[in-house]
């Protein structure tokens, strides 16, 4: 660069423009080239903050829904959560609390299925296991619009069981069966897929998260079908089997954030 040349930074190059006094040596014997400059990193980091913010969801979805029934049950006047079921809860003045619990549990898990998604652990989770996850958060928002009847003898005043059950109750135990059967079956996908990923200690533990959802949630169905020896514990068969497959999903979304955060960051191209 000759002296007296004026530097003008253009996009992070450097561009060298001969003065005025020396138009000849301006000008250029081939076309100038302009830097541009990328940062795939932060094109990386956007996907990889968006995934943990979904798999925190998963992680949440849970300890918030257990939590909230588990309050409910123990205020309300006449329940009794060793004999009535969860969603019994949504019946009666403070029903709206419950009605919400079911659908902000959905949305988290939901929210969880697509994380696991985005992160693409083949591990934890295949694509038939995130839709039936999905479709568990699914069946939770259902469940949420449309009610049970009242059965065991809650609300107060009602009978154990009713004759015909209502429509809605008809949807309302559809919406259920993702949640009751689907879990257990996304479990199984999962121990599947880690038995083939050499993880057979968590791939057990997903072997019998789905056997005790399934026993449990036999028991508590024939309770609630007013089942002698069961109808006074099928409120806690049902609680067992919703605490192990919650359990489950909430381990299945800290192991993904665990695996997620462990992974070695990409490296930015040039």
């Amino acid at each position: 660069m000759r002296p007296g040349a004026r530097v003008i930074r253009v996009d992070g190059c450097l561009a060298g423009l001969a003065c005025l006094a020396h138009p000849a040596a301006c000008r250029p014997r081939r076309p100038v080239r302009y830097c541009l400059l990328v940062e795939p990193a932060s094109a990386h980091g956007r996907p990889g903050r968006w995934a943990r913010g979904l798999l925190y969801c998963g992680l949440a979805a849970g300890p918030l829904f257990v939590t909230t029934f588990l309050a409910e049950g123990a205020t309300r006047d006449g329940y009794r959560p060793s004999r009535h079921p969860v969603s019994s809860l949504a019946l009666g003045p403070r029903g709206q609390v419950q009605a919400a619990n079911f659908a902000v549990t959905g949305t988290l898990v939901l929210a969880g299925a697509a994380g696991l998604g985005h992160a693409a652990d083949l591990a934890l989770s295949s694509r038939a296991g995130r839709a039936l996850i999905g479709a568990a958060g699914a069946g939770l928002i259902g469940a949420a619009v449309f009610a049970t009847d009242p059965v065991s003898g809650y609300p107060p005043g009602t009978p154990d069981a009713l004759t015909q059950p209502t429509r809605t109750c008809m949807i309302h135990n559809l919406a259920a069966v993702p949640v009751f059967l689907g879990l257990p079956a996304a479990a199984i996908t999962c121990s599947r897929q880690s038995i083939r990923a050499g993880h057979r200690g968590f791939a057990l533990y997903c072997a019998a998260t789905a056997t005790t959802m399934l026993a449990t949630t036999a028991l508590a169905g024939a309770g609630f079908n007013q089942s002698p020896r069961l109808v006074n514990h099928a409120g806690l068969f049902q609680r067992a089997s919703i605490v192990t497959g919650f359990g489950w999903l909430t381990t299945l979304s800290a192991l993904a954030l665990t695996r997620a955060s462990a992974a070695p960051a990409p490296k930015p191209s040039t």
